[in-house]
């Protein structure tokens, strides 16, 4: 009896062996094989990694390539990150149990230039962002950017930064914080200086008036980001920019005595430019009927001395024709008595 319930003990802990043998085998396949499989959607590239290291593509870093040839070259040295291999849209494929897949999305994205990733009350909520102008000025700014991952260096997006899009915005709002300190408006012809000097010295009525301007250094300034964090800003687009209220009567009322001024020489100007080419085309229309009453006399000039060389009593014979034919539209003739 004792041997019998020896074997049936024996023959249950084998059962117990056995199942968990077989559980864990089942779980095995389905988490590493059956799981091992994924698929890269269209908007997306994935980097595969075995033991937390990306697959290299030999030789290759970021300095070579395109978007690295805008950086400087102390960049150069700082920023050479190397390039992975990239797996493009498509699937399904298969990742052994120690590699990982990291995926990232290549949409293009457009957000509030004032947004932090980090903190959403920031920046009042991410809606204004202030700046200082060259003359102590505190202004609002408003906007947008449009920035998109790049598929040519995404080890500086992965493994470069800790959080790529709360650093690429650091560095854009430093940027721009520091063009709008030291912001000039591009030198001016005499005429304008003059028209511009009730409002020289404010940087705020530049700022305005060179908005395109001032978008299109800051696209420049941020086209090696790409290069530095993996992250091309597409372009920006600064939609306005608001003085402190306490100031904004001030400015406005500067701003309206300028237009007036501006617009009295513009009138000025105007009818100046308007008499000047009365006075070319008075001047015109008098020399043009002074010249229609002297071309027939030196026509008939041209035509007697033509006579004349034709012979002596040619002309005599001409003024007797002509003679004869004025008699018919004279009241009276008189003739000379020799």
């Amino acid at each position: 009896m004792q041997q019998l319930w020896n074997q049936l003990q024996a023959a249950r802990g084998g059962d117990v062996v056995l199942g968990i043998a077989l559980g864990f085998t089942v779980w095995f396949v389905f988490r590493y094989v059956i799981l091992g499989f994924y698929t890269v959607d269209q908007n997306e590239r994935a980097v595969l990694t075995s033991f937390g290291r990306a697959r290299r593509i030999l030789g290759a870093t970021t300095v070579y390539t395109p978007e690295g040839g805008v950086m400087r070259d102390s960049e150069k040295e700082r920023y050479a990150y190397p390039q992975v291999v990239v797996i493009g849209p498509g699937g399904p494929y298969f990742r052994w149990p120690w590699q990982q897949v990291r995926k990232v999305s290549i949409a293009t994205q457009t957000v509030n230039m004032a947004w932090d990733p980090e903190n959403a009350a920031a920046n009042h909520g991410g809606t204004v962002l202030d700046a200082v102008t060259k003359d102590q000025l505190d202004v609002g700014l408003t906007g947008q950017i449009r920035f998109r991952v790049s598929e040519q260096n995404l080890y500086a997006y992965l493994f470069g930064v800790k959080h790529p899009p709360a650093h690429v915005m650091g560095f854009f709002i430093s940027v721009l914080r520091e063009r709008i300190a030291n912001f000039e408006a591009p030198s001016a012809s005499q005429l304008e200086r003059a028209e511009q000097s009730a409002i020289s010295g404010i940087s705020i009525n530049d700022l305005r008036k060179n908005l395109r301007l001032l978008n299109d250094m800051m696209d420049q300034e941020c086209a090696a980001s790409v290069a530095r964090y993996g992250v091309h800003l597409d372009a920006s687009l600064i939609t306005e920019i608001a003085p402190p209220h306490d100031v904004e009567s001030a400015l406005a009322a500067i701003n309206t005595a300028h237009n007036s001024v501006s617009s009295d020489i513009s009138l000025a100007q105007a009818s100046a430019d308007q008499r000047i080419v009365l006075s070319r085309r008075a001047v015109e229309i008098e020399t043009l009927k002074a010249q229609a009453e002297v071309e027939p006399l030196r026509a008939l000039a041209a035509q007697l001395a033509t006579l004349k060389g034709l012979g002596p009593d040619t002309l005599a014979a001409y003024l007797r024709n002509v003679r004869l034919g004025l008699y018919p539209r004279a009241d009276r003739a008189f003739l000379e008595s020799r």
